[in-house]
Parts: C-alpha cells; sequence; structure tokens
C-alpha cells in the first residue's frame, strides 16, 4: 500500500516515542487489553517508523505494546508508515480494509482505529467502503462484547448477526451464557434476537412485577422504540417503570454521538438562547 506496509515486528525491536504525552497509562484498562490479548489475540496493529538498523519508533498504540510485553509476546502486528502524511496513510488504510479478509472484530477494530488514530468519519468509511452508517456503528459496538464472546466471534463460532443481537444484552454475564447456549444448540440468528427480545422483556417484570406494563403498554412503547431507532440510525430502548420511565439511545463514538444530539437539535436550541 502506499504510505504504509504491515509486518510482524519483534516486541523488543520497538521503542517507545520520546515526544509521547502520554507518560501515566490507567492500570485497569491496561489489564483488560491484556485479558483481551491472551484470549482474543491483537484486533488492531500498532503504527511505527523505521528509524533504522533493525529499529522502530512507536507512532500510536504504546497500551498495545505495553500490554504485548505484559503477557509476554515475543512480535506484535504493526504498520509501518513510509511517510509523514497522516492523510495518506489514513487513506491506504481505508483502501486495504474491503480488500482485507477480516473477521468482524478485526474489522470493527479497523473502523475504530481509523475514527481515533487517523481523524476519519463516519461517512468517509460509509462511502469509502461503500457500508451505511449504521452498519460502521453496529460493528464498532461488537468491541464492546466480553473477552469470551468475542473469542467466538473472531474463530468463526459466532456470527457478526449473533453478535449483534447479543449487544441488546446489557448484562455480560448473560451474554456469555445465551453465547454458549447458541453454540451448543445451533441457534440461528432469528432465534438469538428472540431469546434476546424475552430477555429484555422478562427482566422489568422481574423486578417491578408490572404485569399489566407488558400487556398494555409494551406494544406501544416496542413500536415508539423502533420509530426512534429507524430516526436516529441506532439502537433505541423505551422503558416504562412504577414511577417513571426512560428512552435509551445507544451511541458507538463522541461522533456519533454528536450526530445525535445535532438531529435532537439541542445545538440549535443553544443558539437560539445565545441569541435572544
Amino acid at each position: 500500500m502506499p504510505g504504509a506496509r504491515f509486518a510482524e515486528l519483534p516486541v523488543t525491536a520497538i521503542e517507545p516515542n520520546a515526544k509521547q504525552p502520554r507518560h501515566v497509562f490507567d492500570e485497569e484498562a491496561l489489564e483488560e487489553l491484556k485479558t483481551s490479548i491472551q484470549e482474543v489475540g491483537f484486533l488492531q496493529p500498532i503504527v511505527v517508523r523505521d528509524v533504522g538498523g533493525g529499529r522502530y519508533e512507536l507512532v500510536m498504540g504504546e497500551r498495545r505494546w505495553r500490554a504485548a510485553q505484559a503477557v509476554g509476546k515475543e512480535t506484535i502486528p504493526a504498520i509501518i508508515r513510509d511517510t509523514r502524511d497522516d492523510a495518506m496513510l489514513r487513506d491506504a488504510l481505508l483502501e486495504n480494509i474491503h480488500r482485507a479478509n477480516l473477521n468482524p472484530l478485526e474489522e470493527a477494530a479497523a473502523y475504530q482505529q481509523l475514527l481515533e488514530e487517523f481523524g476519519a468519519t463516519h461517512e468517509e468509511l460509509a462511502r469509502r467502503i461503500g457500508r451505511s452508517r449504521p452498519q460502521i456503528s453496529n460493528t464498532i459496538r461488537l468491541l464492546n462484547l466480553p473477552a469470551p464472546v468475542q473469542r467466538r466471534v473472531a474463530a468463526g463460532v459466532l456470527s457478526a448477526g449473533h453478535a449483534r443481537a447479543l449487544l441488546g444484552l446489557e448484562d455480560s454475564e448473560a451474554q456469555e451464557q445465551l453465547a454458549l447456549r447458541i453454540v451448543a444448540e445451533g441457534l440461528s440468528v432469528r432465534a438469538t434476537e428472540e431469546l434476546v427480545s424475552l430477555a429484555i422483556a422478562d427482566g422489568p417484570v422481574k423486578k417491578a412485577a408490572p404485569s399489566r406494563r407488558a400487556k398494555v403498554h409494551a406494544p406501544a412503547l416496542n413500536d415508539l422504540a423502533d420509530r426512534l431507532s429507524d430516526r436516529f440510525d441506532t439502537r433505541v430502548k423505551v422503558d416504562i417503570g412504577r414511577n417513571k420511565g426512560k428512552i435509551t439511545i445507544e451511541f458507538a463514538t463522541v461522533d456519533d454521538l454528536e450526530r445525535i444530539v445535532g438531529m435532537i437539535g439541542v445545538e440549535e436550541e443553544g443558539a437560539d438562547s445565545d441569541e435572544s
């Protein structure tokens, strides 16, 4: 690819960037990353530049490099940049995504890396790789699944459709249990979606026991949630309890959140109040 080449580099051949502004790394986040690398492997390559003599300097991905050292990995996948032009490197990676045979998790990690490290936007990703914006957002959300579930997705035991359905469950333990059942019983994506819907419906009933709610309010609420989901191009949940209700709008990134806020019209209202 113009501007970049991929390689599996020895961890010991890489040195940190002396100009790295971050010197303190969150230990809990680092532990989570170590667990993910051990169970799922590397989803995102680091970015380095060749400094000669078989040595490389980190440009992006120091947490991944540190985690790789901590778990005893000898090599790490890396993008060796041949240009200082970030835009050229980003374009090269965008062109490579739809040509590479990536599993759903690798695809999600590639999108996330392009958004966070290379300044790409959801619209640009959608246009360049021929996907819809909701598809990209939903794919990125797969990175929120617990590590054991991610491992099954990466291995091809669970499809991307199964994984997206599991995201409907908020509890990671429930996601893992249903993932095991999908594999054991050979459940289809449709059957998984129905089980998730039942689990969501049963949850509030057990806590507040409002049997009247499930019979009277659920159809109208589900219809409203579907319409809002279509409106915002993301999953929306509408719940009513005994004394109050809530609307939950899911988003994948800060960019996606800003898009939704703009559609709601919060920014426009703020502008009007400033003028007055």
